[in-house]
């Protein structure tokens, strides 16, 4: 497999009010602009020659914006591909953990697993299955941007874990995940 660099998405106003976004979107806060350009100085520090990766985004305007800040630092520009918008959680987009909670017995501290009881949500497997048809189709050295489940996912299937490995994967905004034979490296900003 040829190495892969993946960026989430800067803050956005529902990551800071802790909202589900999934399939619907918010806009990046100054703090997630601070970060998508973080990530473009990570690039310029780690692509050497842009012209030798390909670029992919999530169409969702959270991450569009954060590939175009980023990108745009190393003067390349992402093609939108589907397969990396999030998880859809249906009926939950837009609500808060507390507010899903009411009611229902979930673990509190298990937002993961928590997204395959969505009401009209998509589901890991779902996701997982687009996540797979993607990464077959690389070719080569490839900087994909897009969301915290995505990103899990991606890496996980990377990494070569299980669904229950995956999991346990964080999505931190503002970073570079570094994938290459198998091994996952995050890269910072100085």
């Amino acid at each position: 497999m040829h190495e892969v660099l993946i960026l989430r998405h800067g803050q956005t106003e529902w990551n800071l009010a802790r909202r589900f976004q999934g399939a619907r979107d918010s806009g990046l806060t100054d703090l997630g602009v601070r970060q998508a350009r973080a990530q473009g100085q990570i690039l310029a520090g780690c692509l050497g020659n842009p012209g030798h990766w390909r670029f992919l985004t999530s169409p969702q305007p959270r991450a569009a914006t954060t590939a175009r800040l980023a990108l745009g630092v190393v003067g390349a520009v992402a093609t939108p591909d589907p397969a990396l918008c999030e998880i859809s959680v249906g009926d939950w987009e837009g609500l808060t953990r507390e507010e899903i909670a009411q009611g229902r017995a979930f673990d509190r501290d298990d937002g993961f697993w928590w997204m395959d009881a969505a009401p009209r949500g998509e589901g890991h497997a779902l996701v997982a299955a687009r996540v797979a048809g993607l990464l077959a189709g690389l070719t080569g050295p490839t900087v994909l941007v897009t969301h915290g489940i995505t990103s899990c996912h991606l890496r996980g299937q990377l990494l070569g874990l299980d669904m229950g490995q995956t999991a346990l994967l964080h999505g931190e905004q503002g970073v570079v995940y570094r994938i290459a034979e198998r091994h996952e490296t995050v890269l910072r900003a100085v």
